[in-house]
């Protein structure tokens, strides 16, 4: 990670931006971006407290700005004192990139309830929460970016992953409504959709699966967190006023 200060000016400088699930995968790979282009990242985990601090050190190493913030994204009242607690060091909050997600993979006819209760707990209800309690100071500033991790399987759905794909789909409905509710107050929301991404996640899949996808993809490579987390920062910069209530698939055209 190169910061390269004073060779290009930083698209996110001043800002303050809050990245859920940010201990690993593509949230990681989002906070280390941002603190890149000179945002204080405020980064949000749920229990690896070894992992975000890793982060938090490779930021701070680098020369760059950035906050632990604990907590569960599916539970209301820690939500809503997590964001409180940056308001009140930072002063505001200027982009959120809602990130926090979980897998319970199996057919339907397997599938426990409690599973896809966790699943869309975190991934679907967790992403409401979190929005929620930011957009109230986003609409006080009049000003925002909100960024949505969805997924390719909540576009064209995957056998085994109903859960998952109910919950990321749930994310781009949501992305699409809050849109239209926040543009007056000069917000703009949107929505990635990564399609192969190497993460832990995908990394649990068998080989056989893993050379099914593969065949899938046109540009024939499974992409990085790293190709996710361009995304994000063009979309959390002054560079996208303009776009707003959009699904931005990143899949090497494994969806068209």
């Amino acid at each position: 990670m190169n910061f390269e200060k004073g060779l290009r000016t930083m698209r996110l400088a001043g800002k303050v931006a809050l990245v859920t699930g940010a201990s690993r995968g593509i949230g990681r790979a989002v906070a280390e971006r941002f603190a890149s282009e000179g945002a204080v990242v405020v980064l949000n985990f749920a229990s690896n407290e070894a992992a975000a601090r890793e982060v938090l050190a490779g930021i701070e190493s680098a020369g760059g700005k950035g906050v632990l913030s604990p907590f569960d994204v599916g539970d209301a009242p820690r939500v809503d004192a997590a964001v409180q607690a940056v308001i009140s060091e930072q002063g505001r909050i200027d982009v959120l990139v809602n990130n926090a997600g979980v897998t319970r993979d199996n057919l339907l006819m397997r599938l426990s309830e409690e599973d896809f209760d966790t699943v869309v707990r975190t991934n679907l209800k967790g992403t409401f929460l979190v929005t929620k309690a930011v957009s109230r100071q986003m609409i006080r500033q009049r000003g925002g970016r909100i960024v949505n991790i969805s997924s390719v399987v909540g576009e064209m759905g995957n056998a085994g992953q109903s859960a998952y794909a109910a919950s990321k789909a749930g994310i781009l409905g949501f992305t699409k409504s809050l849109a239209r509710e926040l543009a007056s107050r000069g917000i703009t929301v949107n929505a990635i959709a990564p399609g192969f991404i190497t993460t832990d996640m995908t990394g649990k899949l068998t080989e056989e699966v893993r050379k099914g996808f593969m065949e899938q993809i046109p540009l024939g490579r499974f992409g990085t967190p790293g190709d996710v987390a361009e995304l994000a920062v063009y979309l959390a910069s002054e560079g996208a006023s303009y776009v707003t209530g959009q699904v931005i698939g990143i899949n090497g055209g494994l969806y068209m």
